[in-house]
């Protein structure tokens, strides 16, 4: 019996393992903050956890059909060979029925106890990432992120949609900091690892045109992301909390980015991935907290 539990327990951490938790877990948080955004004071506590829990469904979806599509090219690469889908522990029946169930699950819940709105917006990311990003786009340009980067960007868009049944200028507003945010992000990654993209046949920027133009690129793409960043300031969607927090989380980014292209080195490489995702964090739960404090 303990043996047969101790199996069940890897099969079900092989199934989470294909829906990206980290990843889900940063998405979802953007979209909870785009609720809160949304909503003069606290927003319904039910709706915040229905659209939570449809949004978190619908995004693992997506990630495990990402897994499935790229099995093979997961199964050349030295960061994803050991997913059960490279591996072939888990057949492609049962992940298509996973992607199918849970994207099912969080497509009903979105509907009948948020808003349609919201449902399909989620069901167009779900497509743009698992199908246009996936099939199309990451196999065959070095642009793939930037052109596919707007379906990960629209996390706050689908919050906001959850508690106003609308998506004004605000909510883009922050789907554009994400989407700027998206190819440096992705790019430093590919610089450490780019054998493994080429091994794989992936046209990644470090791949087709070289390292030192990726990092010239995750520069530029720097500068115009503290740029960004100022916009919910500007736009006097948040105040001078958020302008200060904004200002020192982008510059540091910019440092790194500034860094990396004078002198290339695998570690700061790695810092500036590692750093993109914490900045992201830590900007978003800037705006809310400005938000809260503009409340009171």
């Amino acid at each position: 019996m303990m043996a047969l539990s101790a199996n069940h327990t890897e099969i079900l951490r092989q199934y989470l393992v294909l829906t990206k938790p980290r990843i889900t877990q940063l998405a979802v948080f953007c979209a909870v903050i785009g609720m809160f955004l949304a909503s003069p004071g606290l927003p319904d506590p039910g709706l915040v956890v229905a659209a939570t829990l449809g949004i978190w469904l619908m995004t693992a979806a997506a990630f495990a059909m990402n897994c499935l599509v790229e099995r093979e090219i997961d199964a050349r690469m030295l960061r994803t060979s050991r997913r059960a889908t490279a591996q072939g522990a888990i057949s492609n029946k049962r992940v298509m029925m996973l992607s199918a169930v849970t994207g099912g699950l969080g497509m009903l819940i979105l509907y009948t106890l948020v808003n349609p709105l919201t449902m399909w917006l989620t069901f167009a990311t779900f497509v743009g990432y698992a199908v246009i990003y996936t099939m199309f786009l990451k196999p065959r340009t070095p642009q793939n992120i930037v052109i596919g980067g707007l379906s990960g960007a629209m996390p706050p868009a689908l919050g906001w949609a959850a508690i106003a049944n609308a998506v004004p200028a605000e909510a883009w507003v922050l789907v554009l900091i994400i989407f700027i945010w998206t190819p440096p992000h992705f790019w430093a990654l590919a610089l450490y690892r780019d054998t493994d993209y080429s091994r794989a046949g992936l046209p990644m920027l470090p791949v087709t045109h070289g390292n030192a133009f990726t990092r010239l690129h995750i520069l530029l793409y720097s500068i115009v992301l503290f740029t960004a960043s100022l916009l919910p300031f500007i736009i006097r969607m948040n105040g001078v909390f958020y302008l200060a927090s904004a200002v020192i989380l982008s510059g540091v980014f910019l440092n790194y980015a500034w860094q990396l292209y004078r002198c290339y080195s695998e570690p700061l490489a790695r810092k500036l991935f590692r750093y993109s995702i914490i900045y992201l964090a830590l900007l978003f739960g800037s705006l809310l907290l400005d938000h809260w404090v503009n409340l009171l």
